[in-house]
């Protein structure tokens, strides 16, 4: 009876023992794989929910995210849209914790997205990293830069309408909403 008694207990803390190596392995592959994980496949994984995006100029985004790219993130605020850099992204409140496949999100960076805002002439509303706002029509698109026209927002894009060029790198891009 001592030996059975022995032996199940012997029992009890190897099963235990077993248990809290096997929970510490899951800890650490849990930690392993969320360190591989992105912003840009976790927004892929919200779109259409709401989030606030905080940037560098203060002023927060709120919106449904309505696509995610290399460098950006569109956000939807209808009636209009806001593309952010994600370059000048200081936090986002509301994101999930889930990642969606990395073919998820566009492979495209933020000048193909402003190139169709170019495209569509539309007047486009500018904020850049010193807080700065510009409002215009994007004239051209560069490979590290957007061109804008600025004119007044209820104005059309006429050259009687234009007061001045501006080149905006990308890398001083906050925002661009449509106005």
């Amino acid at each position: 009876m001592e030996w059975e008694g022995l032996f199940a207990d012997l029992d009890a803390q190897w099963d235990a023992y077993e248990r809290l190596e096997l929970d510490a392995e899951v800890a650490d592959r849990t930690r392993r794989e969320r360190a591989l994980v992105d912003l840009t496949a976790r927004l892929a994984a919200h779109r259409g929910r709401p989030v606030t995006v905080r940037t560098s100029a203060g002023d927060p985004v709120t919106g449904a995210v309505l696509d995610v790219g290399d460098g950006w993130l569109a956000v939807a605020r209808p009636p209009r849209s806001v593309l952010v850099a994600l370059a000048a992204v200081v936090g986002i409140e509301g994101l999930g914790a889930r990642a969606a496949d990395a073919t998820a999100a566009r492979r495209f960076g933020i000048g193909h997205a402003l190139r169709g805002l170019s495209r569509d002439r539309s007047t486009v509303v500018v904020v850049d990293v010193s807080g700065s706002v510009a409002t215009g029509t994007i004239d051209a698109v560069g490979a590290d830069h957007v061109q804008l026209a600025l004119h007044h927002h209820d104005e059309p894009r006429r050259t009687q309408n234009v007061r001045a060029g501006r080149a905006i790198p990308f890398g001083a891009l906050v925002s661009v909403t449509t106005a």
